[in-house]
């Protein structure tokens, strides 16, 4: 899998901040085909820091209902999966540079 397809948006939530100032810890949604070792190089390669630990889920798909004039839509939102990644003492990864 190449490098720029492994990495899809980092996940900017209030918890996510949490970790963020606490542990140094960052989420992103990654390609479910991923594995750790391949997130690890695509945060050090496109950030330029030093990653120390890759924890990955899989968040599951939910089931999502609505109501319209035809009766109800029943569906499912696609699972994706999380990388939690931890990087070294004393580095960052500035999140906002890009908005």
């Amino acid at each position: 899998m190449k490098l720029t397809e492994v990495l899809v948006k980092p996940i900017l939530t209030e918890k996510a901040n949490a970790q963020q100032e606490k542990l140094r810890r960052y989420a992103f949604r990654v390609n479910k085909k991923a594995n750790k070792l391949e997130i690890k190089k695509a945060i050090e390669q496109f950030y330029g820091v030093t990653v120390t630990n890759v924890n990955t889920t899989i968040a599951a798909g939910k089931n999502k209902t609505r109501y319209t004039k035809a009766g109800f839509i029943e569906g499912k939102k696609a699972a994706y999966k999380k990388a939690f990644v931890t990087v070294a003492e004393g580095e960052t990864i500035d999140l906002y540079a890009n908005i």
